[in-house]
């Protein structure tokens, strides 16, 4: 494992970043900056390496701010509508940053903390734990979390994340990875031709605020449906509501499993190059989004300018606005209980 220098915070303090190859010859680069993945080469059929995340070359560029390109998202991922719960009788206000709704853990969440790093070598891989303490009060949110990430490049291909957490209050929490991926390479251009498949019978519908319903909608007719492998591009600019509410794709599938164990959730295929990513979690849901709110103003790695649908994310997660809905399923943590849960990314190679 490579441990370099990637910059310096405004106050002086040191950002590591930490390179993790395998045997296979994958290579993926994290910050202490956010949990950032900055870079994640992997193999095409003809074993060209490219790096298939989105990001930037140097830590000044994330700390002008980003729409958190590889960060670790909390304490809450995606909205909480009205940026509002009620837990156990008491309302906790939180930060409104995404109009008047809470979005990734607010105004300074954990892509914008400095993580302590512990680099180790396992036998099935070079492996980096992150941990942070969430204070009690941190953007509004009761309880003092201690929270771990660690990622794991093992030797069949995959990156697997762990995440762990602990509080002494009761507290809302849901964590994902924000990666953006183009598996052409991050300076491809549009991802509307990759092949998608969604193990999901079921979506959440959204409101004019991006905020779910509270319906479970069945994908059969829908443009949702990815239960066989459709190009991104076939059906996104179709005239249906849901479409135009978002833009395009920015919603959660609900994940056709019963228990929290871990299976394939995506399987997403770039025919030119041969490359798959497959995503295994033990999440109830994903949200899978395509870059919808890129705009061409900004320029990451090789110069590349990141426009509109050039990536996609898959973020696997508890359903949107959970604290408000007690349908879905729970994110409530309380003293005495462990947030565990793994998300996986593999990547095999068609030929």
């Amino acid at each position: 494992m490579l441990e370099r220098r990637f910059g310096a915070l405004p106050d002086g303090t040191e950002v590591g970043l930490f390179t993790l190859t395998n045997d296979g010859g994958i290579e993926v680069s994290i910050a202490t900056y956010g949990g950032i993945v900055t870079s994640l080469k992997v193999p095409d059929r003809d074993g060209r390496l490219a790096d298939v995340v989105l990001g930037f070359e140097s830590l000044d560029r994330y700390l002008e701010g980003h729409p958190y390109f590889g960060a670790i998202v909390g304490r809450y991922a995606n909205r909480i509508g009205g940026a509002s719960f009620d837990l156990d009788g008491r309302v906790y206000h939180l930060a409104a940053n995404n109009g008047s709704h809470h979005l990734h853990g607010g105004m300074v969440g954990f892509d914008k903390a400095l993580w302590s790093a512990q680099p180790r070598s396992t036998p099935d891989g070079p492996q980096l734990e992150l941990q942070r303490v969430s204070e009690d009060g941190e953007e509004g949110y009761p309880g003092r979390l201690e929270v771990s990430v660690t990622y794991t490049l093992n030797r069949a291909d995959e990156l697997r994340i762990d995440f762990r957490a602990t509080t002494d209050q009761p507290t809302h929490v849901n964590l994902t990875n924000h990666s953006y991926f183009n598996l052409a390479g991050a300076a491809s251009g549009e991802i509307l031709d990759h092949l998608v498949y969604l193990d999901a019978d079921r979506f959440l519908p959204i409101d004019a605020g991006l905020i779910p319903t509270g319906e479970l909608r069945h994908v059969g007719a829908t443009p949702m449906d990815f239960r066989t492998p459709v190009a991104i591009g076939a059906r996104i600019e179709r005239a249906d509501e849901q479409l135009r509410l978002a833009s395009g794709y920015d919603h959660t599938w609900v994940l056709n499993r019963e228990e929290s164990r871990l299976s394939l959730a995506a399987r997403v295929l770039e025919p030119t190059t041969g490359r798959v990513l497959e995503v295994l979690t033990t999440e109830p849901g994903v949200q899978f989004y395509t870059a919808n709110f890129l705009d061409g103003s900004i320029t990451g790695k090789e110069g590349a300018v990141y426009d509109r649908r050039c990536a996609f994310c898959l973020e696997t997660q508890h359903f949107p606005d959970s604290p408000n809905r007690p349908e879905f399923p729970s994110t409530i943590l309380r003293p005495g209980e462990v947030y565990e849960t793994t998300t996986v990314y593999r990547f095999p190679v068609e030929p």
